[in-house]
């Protein structure tokens, strides 16, 4: 009996391992694929945020060249560049650094760095050689999500974000007082820059923004006052003329300047408008001229031209500016002789520049104005200043006017009385001034002027005129030859040997006594010329009666004949007497000058 057979079994052949099959010599490609893979990760995460930048034109911009650069140093390239879809920009597209990439906000700007030549210099020298790069400017803090579409700047800022400091705004009513990029000045120190100006939305005026650094920002206040430094100021004074300007940069550039005009000033805030005027003196003066609270409008009406006023002009009141002139009309008037023509000036006065109170109304100011008038007050007109055609209308006093009165009840506006103005006439003077110089001897002076142009060319052609220059020579030739002579050049030593000669006789004298002789000799002298004086006191006298006696004797000697010998024998001996009381005078007055000359001699 046989048992049952076994199953049989299901054998199948192991399977071969994949790993079996696998050599080392696949790991190396396997690696480098992974790594590989891993560096085109990398890249691909460092390479930074894609940026699109639009610019007004891309002039040296090239993809794959051009860098962007962030205080000097490379944080992106430039890939492509291209047009906006309406083809009104050039969009700029370029690769930033990731660590850059979050700080590019709202405050972000970008430019073109070119070679650019200004007033305020020569800047971007350095892209001559290295060609141009895209500037870029953000502040430190991260607000908000980052940006990646920005629109570039045709120029650089004048003020880099982050950079302390207040903007303010400055308004002037003409455009050539600013300049873009002008600096602006605080006592001849830069401390701010301007920026494009613009147009007002009524344009009538110039907007334009100025930032001034910290910590000069500080000094702005209700105070400030800025004015104009561009070009220079000619004034003439007693003292002359004299040429005021702020420095060289702001007479080639312009520039603006400002100061506190008064102390005690209220901070302003950023963004507070300020106005620009002309000069410094005008900002100074217009802390005088600036309204104070609300204004009462008069009129002033006229008897003459009017030319010469215009709206804006002041109203003065003892030389304070008290009001302006806000404008000019011709009111027609119906009369029996037919149409007549007024003109009149509508002022706006200030009351509290009048004196009044503050808060001072309508009333109180045109009860003042009628008190005045009273007392004489009258409106006139004046010339603005010495060298200038434009009028101004003045308030003032005048003791001997004609009765008028402040007409208060008048429409539209009250009516202030006027006198007649002791304007120059600029036309009869300028006529005075051609006949006077129509009345100069012109040609008589042009006459003396040629003689005397000829004398002086005949005195410069005379012979004796061309000789004096050798004259002159020979003389110095002279004057050299004596100099040098010998016997000139001895005569110092000479004197030397003299004066010492002269100090041995003095020393001589002295020890022998005869200084004290000579002086005895001299008193005795002086005695003898007194007694002599004393005897000579009388010969004038006698000369006086020899005189006398000699004129007696002519009268009787001419009794006695013309011819005879007693005759001419007594004239002779007259003759001899007059000598002889002639010569006695003389030695009188001789003895009398000097009485030592008896004992000393002539």
């Amino acid at each position: 009996m046989t048992g049952p057979e076994p199953a049989p079994l299901d054998v199948s052949p192991a399977r071969p391992s994949v790993w079996r099959n696998l050599s080392f010599v696949w790991l190396v490609p396997i690696l480098a694929l992974a790594l590989s893979l891993g560096l085109a990760w990398r890249s691909l995460a460092d390479r930074g945020e894609l940026i699109e930048i639009t610019f007004a034109n891309a002039s040296g911009v090239t993809p794959g060249e051009t860098e962007l650069k962030y205080r000097d140093v490379v944080v992106g390239t430039v890939e492509t560049v291209t047009f906006t879809d309406d083809l009104e920009k050039v969009l700029v597209r370029a690769r930033v650094d990731k660590k850059v990439a979050p700080y590019l906000d709202t405050d972000t700007e970008f430019w073109v760095v070119r070679p650019q030549v200004t007033t305020r210099g020569v800047s971007g020298l350095s892209t001559v050689l290295s060609g141009v790069y895209i500037e870029g400017s953000w502040d430190k803090e991260v607000v908000g999500e980052p940006l990646v579409q920005f629109a570039g700047r045709d120029n650089p800022p004048l003020v880099l974000p982050g950079r302390e400091g207040t903007r303010i705004t400055l308004v002037a009513t003409d455009g050539s007082l600013i300049t873009e990029g002008a600096p602006v000045f605080f006592h001849g120190i830069e401390v701010g820059r301007l920026e494009r100006p613009r147009l007002t939305v009524s344009s009538d005026a110039i907007v334009v923004d100025a930032f001034i650094q910290a910590p000069h920002d500080r000094r702005l206040n209700s105070a400030t006052r800025f004015w104009d430094t561009s070009g220079f100021n000619v004034s003439i004074s007693g003292a002359g003329l004299s040429v005021d300007f702020d420095s060289l940069s702001s007479l080639l550039a312009g520039g603006i300047a400002f100061d506190n005009v008064f102390e005690g000033g209220k901070p302003v805030s950023p963004g507070h408008v300020f106005s620009v005027y002309e000069d410094e003196a005008s900002a100074k003066k217009s802390l005088l001229e600036e309204p104070k609270g609300a204004v009462v409008e008069v009129a002033a009406e006229f008897g003459e031209t009017l030319s010469g006023l215009e709206p804006g002009a002041d109203v003065r009141y003892g030389g304070i500016r008290v009001g302006q002139v806000t404008s000019i009309v011709a009111v027609v008037d119906d009369t029996s002789d037919g149409p007549g023509v007024r003109l009149m000036a509508n002022l706006a006065i200030e009351p509290e520049r009048l004196g009044l109170p503050a808060g001072s109304g309508p009333r109180e100011t045109l009860d003042f104005l009628e008190s005045a008038t009273g007392r004489g007050l009258r409106a006139r007109l004046a010339t603005k200043n010495l060298f200038s055609a434009a009028l101004i209308v003045e308030l003032a006093e005048v003791p001997d006017a004609a009765q008028a009165t402040f007409r208060r009840d008048a429409t539209p506006l009250p009516v202030l009385p006027s006198v007649k103005s002791d304007l120059p006439d600029f036309t009869a003077t300028a006529e005075g001034v051609l006949e006077r110089i129509n009345a100069l001897p012109i040609e008589e002076l042009l006459d003396q002027a040629i003689r005397t142009l000829g004398s002086i060319e005949a005195i410069a052609t005379a012979e004796g005129t061309k000789a004096a220059p050798d004259a002159v020579v020979a003389l110095l030739d002279d004057t050299r030859a004596l100099v040098n002579d010998e016997a000139t050049k001895a005569l110092p030593g000479e004197l030397r040997a003299a004066i010492a000669d002269l100090r041995a006789v003095v020393s001589e004298l002295r020890e022998g006594g005869a200084v004290a002789s000579l002086n005895e000799t001299a008193a005795s002298a002086r005695e003898a010329a007194g007694s002599v004086a004393k005897a000579t006191e009388g010969l004038p006298d006698l000369a006086a009666r020899l005189e006398e006696l000699v004129t007696r004797a002519g009268r009787l000697i001419s009794a006695y004949g013309d011819r005879s010998d007693f005759n001419d024998e007594t004239l002779a001996a007259l003759r001899e007497v007059r000598n002889a009381a002639r010569s006695v005078s003389q030695l009188a007055r001789a003895i009398e000058r000097n009485p030592n000359s008896i004992l000393m001699g002539r």
